[in-house]
């Protein structure tokens, strides 16, 4: 008899049972989510301060997303007594990781589009390179981008994980980053249901997947989701204003 052998074979096909409807609430979680703060910010007209679209929409897109996310954690922490890492905390781990990171996407961003406009295959930008335009964009990107995207992406799914993790017998940790990242590069996919369509770049998924395990990663060595918001924030940052650089050299 082999009853021990398939009682953890059941148990280990329970987690992944558990962990896997986790990820799908998680997923439909972050689509409300993402869908109500598009529904919202396509309510108002910015055209007298934003007329060509650049990051009036986005932002309040962004700032309702950020709203819910808070919300859950809010109502999740009172009821289940979790830390989402939400509250800034000084972690030398933090700031080093966030250091280190922002130097390497510098350099990866200096040499993509060095070699993307040597080659001819960066498209020019479809809007007007204006100051108000660039000063909004890399303000959004700066200040908002990655913390509202670290809250509802990373701080938020991570503790949900590990708290339907913490009953199980097979728990790991580096699982729950992995499971955050793969519904972070879900969330580049731009689809609608009516009617249905479907877009996405494989180069864009990858990428989205890569930095997640970063930023996850400095989550869980920094206890704090201000240090992945500042990375995640002066990656798009960095992308953006090299790419405003070059279009205007």
């Amino acid at each position: 008899m082999q009853t021990g052998g398939t009682d953890c074979n059941k148990r280990k096909t329970n987690d992944v049972l558990i962990l896997i409807a986790a990820a799908a609430g998680l997923f439909v979680f972050q689509s409300v989510a993402s869908k109500t703060g598009s529904l919202v910010a396509g309510l108002f007209d910015y055209s007298a301060v934003d007329k060509d679209s650049v990051f009036m929409r986005i932002t309040v897109h962004h700032v309702v997303q950020m709203l819910i996310a808070l919300a859950a954690v809010i109502v999740t922490a009172k009821l289940k007594k979790a830390d989402f890492y939400i509250r800034p905390k000084l972690s030398k781990t933090g700031i080093c990781y966030a250091a280190v990171f922002s130097v390497a996407i510098a350099i990866y961003a200096l040499a993509s589009y060095a070699v993307g406009y040597r080659l001819n295959r960066i498209a020019p930008y479809e809007y007007e390179l204006s100051p108000l335009n660039i000063a909004g964009s890399l303000g959004f990107q700066l200040l908002l981008s990655g913390t509202s995207e670290e809250i509802l992406f990373r701080a938020f799914p991570i503790t949900i994980l590990e708290l339907v993790s913490r009953r199980m017998e097979h728990k790991v940790r580096l699982l729950n980053i992995v499971i955050a990242s793969f519904l972070f590069s879900l969330a580049h996919i731009k689809w609608s249901a009516v009617p249905f369509a479907v877009s996405f770049s494989w180069f864009q998924l990858i990428y989205a997947f890569i930095l997640g395990i970063a930023y996850g990663i400095t989550l869980e060595k920094s206890k704090s989701v201000l240090y992945p918001a500042v990375m995640h924030g002066m990656s798009n940052f960095i992308m953006v204003g090299v790419g405003y650089i070059f279009a205007l050299t």
